[in-house]
């Protein structure tokens, strides 16, 4: 691909940047089932964290402990079902772990059969900077009326990739004060980190 010019990669580039190691994704995708015409579908891990809302009243974002106070994690078997109520609000994570070169940025979008059940999988988190590594984390919600079962391993989001117009200078793995690189499990808002001078 020319240089200057950012461009989303078709599946064979995927493949081709699979192959290469410019995209690492572990465990390696079944790419019969996963890999789309410009997108790798990721699936969904065990691991959710849910807002205790009857428990706390309201979240500072300047209190780092208020809003990991206000959260709880469960875990759910491989082969059990998570629930989403209607007006629920979950962070869950990836079971691939996805690492980007430096020239390359990720874009997390939810799958239309999800969301024609009424769940979204993120607000606003869909940008995944260039030297990116871990898992991602979703933002769930039930916009629907009626109660959905979320399974683990089934296939919740797809990523696309983007060839930005050069190499980062500085990719977000070794961004001074990141605050999500590396992780492996849902994490939970880190904003109260910029008042302290976190990225």
């Amino acid at each position: 691909m020319p240089r200057g010019v950012a461009m989303i990669l078709s599946d064979t580039d995927i493949r081709r940047a699979l192959d290469s190691g410019r995209i690492r994704i572990d465990p390696a995708p079944d790419l019969a089932a996963q890999l789309g015409s410009v997108s790798v579908d990721f699936r969904l891990g065990t691991t959710f964290m849910v807002f205790e809302h009857s428990r706390h009243s309201f979240i500072d974002p300047r209190q780092p402990q208020s809003i990991g106070e206000a959260m709880r994690t469960i875990e759910v078997a491989a082969d059990e079902p998570f629930i989403m109520q209607p007006g629920d609000f979950a962070l869950a994570s990836t079971i691939e772990k996805l690492e980007l070169a430096d020239d390359l940025l990720g874009r997390l979008e939810g799958r239309s059969s999800i969301a024609r059940l009424g769940i979204t999988v993120h607000s606003t988190a869909a940008v995944f900077e260039p030297g990116w590594v871990g898992t991602a984390t979703m933002e769930l919600s039930n916009l629907g009326r009626m109660a959905v079962a979320l399974y683990p391993g089934m296939r919740i989001c797809a990523f696309s990739f983007e060839e930005v117009s050069s190499p980062v200078s500085v990719p977000y793995r070794t961004k001074k004060g990141n605050k999500y690189a590396g992780q492996s499990t849902p994490k939970a808002s880190l904003l109260s980190e910029e008042n302290r001078g976190g990225g």
